[in-house]
């Protein structure tokens, strides 16, 4: 096999490839040499650029393994790289979202975290905190003596307050990272054969659901996924809601569709055109009406009008007039037979998906793992704690400067880089102790 070592770093040579034993020509190839720590890992690296034939690779194997060599483990190429501080716990997550990435903004947020954004975030935040920690327990230790500032504790808790402010409005984001990730979980309701099932197939660009004339044909809730615009979106068919029935499997298929409204990130309500236009009373107070129908109307009012969306379908049975008297409304009017209408409801959906996922970018990273958002909170309310210590008539300064402590360590904790000599540093280095 060729001679790496002999190669200069990071350039591609094509070369012969042998045997380390019988030095038979295995292909020829192109080598890089990566020598440490200029590499992913931070380790001494090679790769090889061969044909793709699979006699090829195997030979290529068994010949590393004469050099007493073995296949990577999974993740063992980024485990290393994590335990050599090349790249952090939030950067490897991110890695690792990249990859499983199915629509362009999740690949858009995944490449910002494996570039490096919340590191860096949230190790400015843990640097800020180590420097407060650092100035109380300097004036704890030498608070009477000239080398330390009378206000020194003044200021960080002024600094203190400023980060609680920055965690806040961090944590205050709707989870927006997290259902990007995770797709935006999206529930179709209805009152029986108003057309769901046929909305679902169109959404997922096939027949996955069976829908014929006869009402109730759905009884379960079909999960589907879809990327719509680039949002990954997790799409629930349910049975169709009535407020009047013996059947026991329908009464479960409508139970079972409520509960899936209730853990859904966006609902969509489908609503036949037809039977609108005919009832005789203004849009509003039809909807009203249907919504308590369906037993859903306190839950959407929790939600909020941003999370929901109104589909008029059946607009191919309606005459102008009825078309011209519900253009008013809060509404998007389709045909799922005739597809009139779907480029302004995908036009309404990338719409509403966005403001739930937001535009993630490298001047404001987003929460995308539910880890994240547990040790933020817990950071949070460490440092309520130390204020709330410091408030006391006779409080103990020593046991408030604790809670800065823990607050750090729930830093860490997302970065996974915790260490406990980084105080000691930051007071001999900022304070003229000991001259």
């Amino acid at each position: 096999m060729a001679n790496i070592s002999k190669l200069e770093p990071r350039k591609a040579f094509l070369r012969k490839i042998r045997d380390p034993e019988t030095r038979e020509i295995i292909d020829n190839g192109l080598c890089l040499w990566f020598p440490g720590p200029h590499s992913f890992t931070g380790e001494d690296s090679v790769e090889f650029h061969v044909h793709g034939g699979p006699a090829i690779l195997t030979r290529l194997m068994q010949a590393l393994e004469k050099l007493e060599v073995h296949p990577a483990l999974p993740g063992e190429f980024t485990r290393r790289a994590f335990y050599n501080y090349k790249v952090d716990l939030t950067e490897v997550e991110g890695l690792a979202d990249l990859i499983e990435a199915e629509t362009e903004h999740q690949r858009k947020q995944a490449l910002l975290q494996a570039d490096g954004n919340l590191r860096k975030l949230y190790n400015g935040w843990r640097e800020d905190l180590a420097h407060c920690a650092a100035s109380i327990e300097a004036y704890i230790d030498f608070g009477e003596e000239d080398n330390i500032e009378s206000d020194v504790v003044q200021k960080a808790h002024g600094a203190l307050r400023r980060l609680m402010t920055h965690l806040q409005a961090h944590l205050a984001d709707g989870r927006r990272g997290e259902i990007l990730r995770n797709g935006v979980r999206t529930v179709i309701l209805g009152r029986p054969n108003v057309g769901k099932s046929s909305l679902l197939n169109h959404l997922v660009q096939r027949n996955a659901a069976i829908v014929t004339p006869v009402a109730g044909t759905t009884r379960d809730v079909i999960e589907l996924s879809a990327n719509i615009s680039g949002y990954p979106v997790l799409i629930a068919d349910t049975a169709g809601i009535t407020d009047n029935t013996e059947d026991i499997v329908e009464a479960e298929g409508i139970r079972r569709a409520r509960n899936c409204a209730e853990n859904a990130d966006f609902v969509v309500v489908v609503v036949d055109a037809l039977q609108c236009a005919s009832s005789g009373v203004k849009y509003e107070d039809y909807l009203r009406e249907y919504l308590s129908s369906l037993g859903i109307r306190e839950l959407l009012e929790r939600m909020g009008k941003e999370r929901l969306t109104v589909i008029m379908n059946k607009g191919d049975l309606l005459g102008e007039e009825d078309k011209r008297r519900l253009s008013d409304a809060d509404a998007v009017l389709i045909s799922c037979k005739t597809e009139d209408g779907f480029q302004s409801l995908l036009r309404s959906l990338t719409d509403r998906f966005a403001d739930i996922c937001g535009n993630p970018s490298a001047e404001s990273p987003t929460i995308s793992q539910a880890r994240h958002r547990n040790h933020l909170t817990q950071c949070l309310a460490h440092l309520h704690n130390y204020f709330e210590l410091c408030a006391g008539e006779q409080h103990d300064m020593a046991i408030a400067a604790e809670e800065i402590r823990r607050a750090m360590r729930e830093l860490g904790r997302i970065t996974g880089h915790i260490s406990t000599e980084e105080l000691m540093d930051i007071i001999f280095k900022n304070f003229c102790i000991g001259k």
